[in-house]
């Protein structure tokens, strides 16, 4: 087969000026063109944060990830130097051209949850296609609880919760 090029000739480069194998067209050739010179991956971790923050732009979200996650989250973040995760209750499957993204979602007492979850999936679907240039083939939403009025947050309770404590240092 004549047509069907050789390894090497897919990674040869036509000199400055000379026309390409291509239709011809300058806009045909201009994504190819970009493409050669290198790629970009995305690690899952800036996918999951930036799905996270496109989340809580939402009113009507608690907070992200089941009970479980929360309270070993909380934990974390009272660790000397341990910082909280934007994409803690967000799992994403990154691809080179798509991502998959599943998310679970603490929502308050009184919200329409489809509405909610309506309103979660388009936002991160634009906010990750926007900012990665990725195609999201899909956003599940997973509620996991409804936060009462009068519960008090994880956070609050190991707060007012512990018994002992501990002596400042200086």
């Amino acid at each position: 087969m004549p047509d069907t090029p050789t390894p090497a000739a897919l990674h040869k480069t036509a000199p400055a000026g000379s026309p390409t194998s291509s239709s011809g067209s300058s806009g045909a050739s201009a994504p190819k063109a970009s493409a050669e010179r290198g790629r970009t991956a995305l690690a899952v971790g800036v996918v999951e944060k930036i799905a996270g923050m496109a989340a809580r732009e939402i009113p009507g979200i608690h907070a992200l990830g089941s009970g479980l996650t929360r309270t070993f989250g909380a934990m974390r973040d009272k660790v000397p130097g341990g910082k909280s995760s934007m994409g803690r209750g967000i799992k994403a499957e990154v691809g080179e051209k798509q991502t998959a993204i599943d998310i679970a979602l603490v929502v308050e007492y009184g919200v329409v949850i489809p509405e909610l979850a309506t309103q979660v999936r388009e936002n991160i679907i634009s906010a990750v296609e926007r900012m990665t240039g990725l195609e999201v083939v899909e956003v599940n939403i997973a509620v996991n609880d409804v936060h009462l009025p009068d519960e008090p947050d994880i956070e609050e309770e190991d707060e007012s919760g512990s018994t002992g404590q501990r002596p400042k240092l200086q």
